[in-house]
């Protein structure tokens, strides 16, 4: 008789299991490292916009969130004086995930 042996077919198995569990936590961890890219870029894009806004550095609320687009992403902003005459570093924090998740972006400003 011709055929494999219950050793060989469990070797095979064992091999196969291996191998999918390795593609499939691989094609896993790529797929959050796309949605954390998303997620930065769509905060930067956001952020760029904000900083860009005709009387941001004047505003008296210094948060807020994106709303209604993004709703779910808040920014906080802080003007502050450096240590050069004439100069302010405006802060701008971009926060997502109930806080857990957050870019800093800086802008120095001329008095």
């Amino acid at each position: 008789m011709k055929g494999f042996t219950l050793l060989e077919v469990m070797i095979a198995l064992a091999i196969m299991a291996g191998v999918v569990l390795t593609v499939i936590t691989s094609f896993n961890y790529h797929l959050s490292i796309a949605a954390r890219d998303r997620e930065e870029t769509i905060a930067t894009l956001l952020a760029r916009a904000k900083l860009e806004e005709p009387g941001f550095t004047n505003l008296e609320r210094k948060s807020g969130t994106f709303a209604p687009d993004w709703p779910e992403m808040g920014w906080e902003a802080d003007l502050a004086p450096t240590d050069f005459p004439g100069v302010n570093r405006l802060t701008l924090r971009v926060i997502w995930d109930d806080r857990r998740k957050s870019l800093v972006f800086v802008r120095y400003l001329a008095k």
